[in-house]
Parts: structure tokens; C-alpha cells; sequence
């Protein structure tokens, strides 16, 4: 609960008085104040003298997409059954559990009842409501039509929180195994190889360079074990540092739409999500260059925004929107394009994106539930050479030893 010094009017006299009042926030205070026969004038909320256990959850929270999700279908409901939309997004707010969100909502509904647009109240919140939630519903009001802006960013929302949901799936098996990987070869360090180097120095064994190596950083792992910690650290915020810039974006982008495998899915990902977006976009009356912009910053892989930045110079030249595609097959297949090119030529471009999305959506899905199928060789010759290369650096110098025995 806050507490507020608020202005109000009595209703029956007109005659203003002062006071101050607890209330979870402004819209509860004027509820409460007009029960009583006062309309609420001005109100400014003061500090409790102590921690607010509410704002800090509020802080430490964050808005995860499906919360997004509900929030434009239940709005667009409300909205639709005739409830006015200050009314509506109380109601929301009373129904929502997350401190952060709620605060936010709190926020957008007092700028509404000072007169704001829900998008431009909406764009204050940049890090929660992304550019292209912003402008679906800005050009949902434009149109008169925001219900249906509401529930067609609800559903590219949903679409693309599955997509993630689906890749992020494919990449789990993969990432579990290499983990393992790294904590078998760890462990064997610090447990397995310093018995075999203590029998191999007391024999006084030769020992080939690769043996060499890995009994170096076996004794590094046991007496510098701080140090080695260190290093991964290091090793881990030099990556994320290199990860940030443009030239490490780019190195790594380019790797990512080249892997076996990976690749296909990556650019099937990618198709999709920007073409969906673009037609969810259009149809919502939002300009094509305005249109584009929004999907840049939806799309992740650096050569992606590259091309869509030259797709915008292209537009202004007069050129379509599909030659862009066209002309990088490195990154979006052939078919995109063409039916690009399709849906310009019939004046149907929005139609035609969406199947587009669709088709490679399904083709996402497809790949996802049969990936561990695919990496299942890939992983068993990562792990067949791993222990090969462990047992042939292991075992050489016990032949050596058995001869001189």
C-alpha cells in the first residue's frame, strides 16, 4: 500500500479539502474517495520512511512474453464486450500478479485518463512493449479498429514465443551433452590422469607431447585450481564482450547461418519471424519503411538487418521490397523471394508474407522434433574422438612401459 496527500471536491458542495489516504494506487484512491461523495483533484504519493517491498518487486521483476500475450488477447476482449478502455485496463491490473507489469499498467491508465493515446503511453515503456506492439495498436487506433490490431499482435506474439519456444528445445540436447562432455574431461583431470603421470614419472617413461599436454594442464587443473577458475571467467566475459561488438556480431552471425544443420533452421527461423512480422505490420496500415525499421529490430542476426537497411534505400529508389530477398539466397531460400515478388505483382503482399511465415513455420517445427534425430551422429563422433584422443594420449606410454618392463 502507498500512501497519497491528495485534492479533492466535495461532490453535493463543491468545496475543495485536503487530506492524505493509504491506497494500492491512484485509481483505488479515487474509487474510494468518490464512495465517499469526492471527486479526487490532485494526488502525489509520499515515502513510507522505510522500504517499499512493492516497488522493489517491481524492480527485480521482468515481463515475460506470455504475459505480453495475455495482456493484448484479454484487453482486445474486454475492449470488444463494450468496457471502455480505462475501465478494461483496470481490470487487468487487479487480475495481473506481477509487481512489475502491474506498475507499468498503473502508469499507461493514468496517462489514458489525462487524455494520452494507449500507444503513446504504451512507448514509455520501450523495454517492455517492443516497436512493433507499439505501432500495431497505434495503427489500431488510427484505423478505429484497435481490437483487431490487439489480437493480431497477440497472435504474432504467440507465433513467435513458440518459434523460440521450439528452438531453444532443439538446442537443449546438444548443450546438455557438451556440458557432460566438459564435466567428464574435468573430472578425469583432477581424479583420472594424476594417478596414470605419477606412474608414468616413477617409471620414468617417454611420454609423446600429446601426453605431455594433457598431464601439463591435469597439474595446472590440481595446484592452480583458483587460477583455472579465474580463467573461465575470463574466458566467458571475453566472449560476451566480443559477442557485443560489431565485429564479433558479425563473426558470429556469419559462423551461426553457416553451421551443418544449424544453418537451415537458423535461416527458416529467421524467414519466418520476418516475414510474419512484416505482414502483421502491413496489414495493420503501418508504412512499409516504418514496417521494415520494426522488423530490424525484431530480427537478431546482424546480415539481416543489413539487408533489410538496404531494403529501405532500395524502396525510396522505387525498387520492390522482394529483390531484396532475392538477391541474398545466402540468407533467405529462393522461395521467399519469388513469392514475394507474387504477392506484389496481385496486390496482395501482406496475404502472401503471411503463408510465407506459415510454410516456414511448419518447416521449423518439422526440423525441431527431428534435431536430436540429426545431431545424435554428429554428438557420438564429437564423443567417440574425445575419448579417443584421451586413451591414445593414455595409452601410448603404457606400451612404452610395458616394453621396458
Amino acid at each position: 500500500m502507498s500512501k497519497f496527500v491528495y485534492k479533492a471536491q466535495l461532490i453535493a458542495t463543491g468545496a475543495e479539502v485536503d487530506g492524505t489516504e493509504e491506497a494500492e494506487n491512484k485509481l483505488e484512491l479515487a474509487k474510494r474517495l468518490k464512495d465517499e461523495g469526492k471527486l479526487l483533484l490532485t494526488a502525489e504519493e509520499i515515502g513510507t520512511g522505510g522500504f517499499n517491498l512493492d516497488r522493489i518487486n517491481a524492480l527485480l521483476s521482468t515481463v515475460d512474453l506470455k504475459e505480453k500475450i495475455l495482456f493484448a488477447r484479454n484487453l482486445a476482449t474486454m475492449i470488444a464486450a463494450g468496457l471502455p478502455l480505462a475501465r478494461a485496463m483496470q481490470i487487468f491490473i487487479k487480475q495481473t500478479k506481477n509487481p512489475k507489469l502491474k506498475s507499468i499498467l498503473i502508469s499507461i491508465t493514468n496517462d489514458i485518463n489525462k487524455g494520452m493515446a494507449l500507444s503513446d503511453a504504451m512507448q514509455k515503456f520501450a523495454s517492455v512493449f517492443p516497436p512493433v506492439f507499439v505501432s500495431m495498436v497505434r495503427a489500431g487506433e488510427e484505423s478505429g479498429g484497435l481490437v483487431e490490431a490487439l489480437n493480431v499482435v497477440g497472435g504474432q506474439m504467440e507465433k513467435t514465443y513458440y518459434l523460440k519456444k521450439k528452438v531453444k528445445g532443439a538446442m537443449i540436447y546438444p548443450a546438455v551433452i557438451f556440458c557432460v562432455m566438459i564435466a567428464v574431461g574435468v573430472l578425469m583431470m583432477m581424479y583420472v590422469v594424476p594417478g596414470l603421470a605419477q606412474t608414468f614419472r616413477e617409471a620414468n617413461t617417454a611420454m609423446p607431447p600429446l601426453t605431455s599436454l594433457i598431464i601439463n594442464i591435469s597439474d595446472f587443473i590440481q595446484h592452480q585450481w583458483f587460477i583455472s577458475i579465474l580463467l573461465v571467467f575470463f574466458a566467458v566475459g571475453a566472449f560476451w564482450a566480443f559477442q557485443r561488438t560489431e565485429f564479433g556480431k558479425k563473426i558470429i552471425d556469419f559462423l551461426v547461418i553457416r553451421l551443418p544443420i544449424f544453418g537451415k533452421l537458423v535461416k527458416e527461423y529467421n524467414s519466418a519471424l520476418a516475414t510474419r512480422t512484416l505482414s502483421s505490420l502491413i496489414s495493420a496500415g503501418v508504412d512499409i519503411l516504418h514496417a521494415i525499421e520494426i522488423v530490424e529490430d525484431v530480427l537478431s542476426n546482424i546480415y539481416y538487418k543489413y539487408t533489410l537497411e538496404g531494403a529501405k534505400v532500395d524502396i525510396q529508389k522505387g525498387i520492390p521490397l522482394s529483390q531484396t530477398f532475392i538477391q541474398h539466397p545466402e540468407l533467405y531460400p529462393v522461395m521467399v523471394g519469388d513469392m514475394m515478388e507474387v504477392g506484389e505483382e496481385t496486390g496482395k503482399l501482406s496475404d502472401m508474407l503471411m503463408k510465407i511465415a506459415t510454410f516456414y513455420e511448419e518447416e521449423v517445427d518439422a526440423a525441431t522434433s527431428d534435431m536430436s534425430k540429426l545431431i545424435e551422429p554428429i554428438l557420438m563422433v564429437m564423443i567417440a574422438s574425445f575419448v579417443g584422443i584421451f586413451a591414445y594420449a593414455m595409452i601410448t606410454p603404457m606400451y612404452s612401459l610395458m616394453n621396458n618392463i
